[in-house]
């Protein structure tokens, strides 16, 4: 086939068929407004490949040099913005190789020996989620140095802890946002464990079997910066798996931003007013002039439904595939793409909501969350935060916890008809509920009493707050 019909047709193998695909067939099967986003992981995969052609002799040096040299006008061309992208051509791989084949003859003719668009497609996706998954690890680095930011800011602002959003027992703000610290470092541990799964190399399993090319398949992924190649032919051209536990560990990452959406959703409502965050990222009312909306912690929530759909379209996509290749891989792109698209924003966006951005003209950090810690604070004494403590006083007296848990309910039941709290309850009458109590009970059952005796590891108490602050600035960097 010259280079004029393969510009002309999409259809490589056209010389078996005695009809052209139809308009409406060419539209519904092409991919390359969406997949032309793989561009530079084709170029590089096929650098990659042409080079060990060459060492293993298939190809000639001369060959190698024009596919080098056709193939960095074709990068130049479409950083400039004047590559003309082609319907008819169907993909980015035939659209770069019939580019290819116009600059430089036989020499991009022979670039595909060797290989078929099945183990092309399946390394150039690898390649780009690669980098991709590089970027999110630091994406998530730049959130978790942010909510550091503000923990080490607020180590002594006393937040009521909930559990089924009941006012539970104190906790420092810095520890609450500490949480999320742990939970997008794990994010970031499970996408570097993804990234060492699809850093793998399935060029050279051709269509599904295999060549009868002598290709050196190990040089190729050490050219490419691959820990190893695709141990089974079938196995390289048909999985996704890799696409799949991107995507997953891409949900549990929007789970978790979800997470701190809903907190903050709540915690900036009037209701709370326990924070605040900089009107840019917020929105008005169309009839209400007194609202400031939070727009982006609600998209983000919503965003989350989005991404987790996409993993069940993946994990649908695969599920009745027999082996190998089947077209149907082609709906892996744009939920994957998407995925990708998805939480790099939402990353981006958060972490300049919760810690700010720098002043160009100042260098100082501006904007980020607000704290009110006099809300926060007053919200903790309404709850009996401290019966807890006070049950475990008892405890330190001889009780068992059982009957300190049921003294403490009836002190708690008192002060509840009292309408006050335990720390204000006269010591007479917490005597009455056990005579063991004595007037350092006051300290016991104050706020910053409670958070300071959780001085155990992993616990709320300032001291091991710090030191928690402490590691994650170490290991953040």
């Amino acid at each position: 086939m010259s280079s004029n019909q393969l510009d002309k047709k999409s259809e490589a193998w056209s010389a078996l068929f005695s009809e052209p695909m139809s308009e409406l067939v060419k539209r519904y099967t092409a991919s390359v407004f969406f997949d032309k986003r793989l561009w530079q992981a084709d170029i590089q995969g096929s650098l990659a490949h042409a080079e060990m052609l060459a060492a293993q002799g298939i190809i000639g040096a001369s060959d190698l040099a024009d596919i080098q040299r056709g193939m960095a006008q074709i990068t130049s061309e479409i950083e400039a913005g004047t590559f003309q992208w082609q319907l008819d051509l169907e993909d980015v791989h035939l659209n770069i190789e019939a580019r290819l084949t116009q600059l430089v003859g036989d020499a991009g003719k022979r670039l595909h020996t060797g290989r078929s668009r099945n183990d092309q497609v399946a390394t150039d996706v690898r390649l780009w989620l690669r980098g991709e998954t590089d970027l999110i690890i630091g994406l998530l680095t730049d959130l978790q140095r942010a909510l550091v930011e503000v923990a080490e800011r607020n180590v002594e602002v006393i937040l009521p802890g909930f559990t089924h959003l009941q006012v539970a027992q104190p906790v420092s703000f810095a520890h609450h946002l500490l949480a999320y610290v742990e939970m997008f470092s794990r994010d970031a541990e499970r996408f570097a464990d993804v990234r060492r799964r699809t850093n793998r190399l399935p060029l050279g399993s051709a269509a599904l079997a295999g060549t009868t090319y002598p290709l050196d398949r190990e040089r190729v992924a050490k050219t490419l910066g691959m820990e190893g190649v695709c141990q089974n032919s079938l196995d390289g051209v048909s999985d996704r798996d890799f696409a799949i536990e991107f995507t997953a560990a891409a949900s549990l990452c929007m789970v978790h931003i979800s997470r701190l959406s809903e907190e903050l959703i709540l915690w900036m409502s009037q209701n709370f007013g326990f924070v605040k965050i900089a009107d840019r990222f917020t929105t008005g009312s169309s009839i209400m002039p007194q609202k400031k909306n939070p727009d982006v912690p609600e998209l983000a929530r919503g965003k989350t439904g989005r991404v987790v759909g996409h993993l069940m379209g993946l994990i649908t996509l695969m599920k009745g595939q027999p082996l190998a290749y089947n077209k149907d891989n082609q709906e892996d792109k744009e939920p994957l793409f998407d995925t990708v698209d998805t939480l790099k924003d939402t990353l981006r966006i958060f972490a300049e909501m919760v810690g700010g951005q720098v002043n160009p003209a100042t260098g100082a950090k501006e904007g980020g969350i607000t704290v009110n810690a006099a809300a926060m604070e007053a919200a903790a004494n309404k709850g009996y935060a401290t019966a807890t403590d006070l049950a475990d006083y008892l405890v330190k007296k001889g009780l068992p916890f059982r009957d300190a848990h049921e003294t403490v309910a009836h002190a708690v039941k008192a002060a509840t008809s009292h309408n006050c709290d335990l720390s204000e309850l006269p010591l007479t009458v917490l005597q009455g509920f056990h005579p063991s109590i004595e007037k350092d009970v006051y300290g016991v059952l104050s706020l910053r009493g409670s958070l300071s005796a959780r001085n155990t590891l992993g616990g709320t108490a300032p001291a091991q707050v710090r030191e928690q602050i402490a590691r994650h600035r170490n290991r953040l960097g």
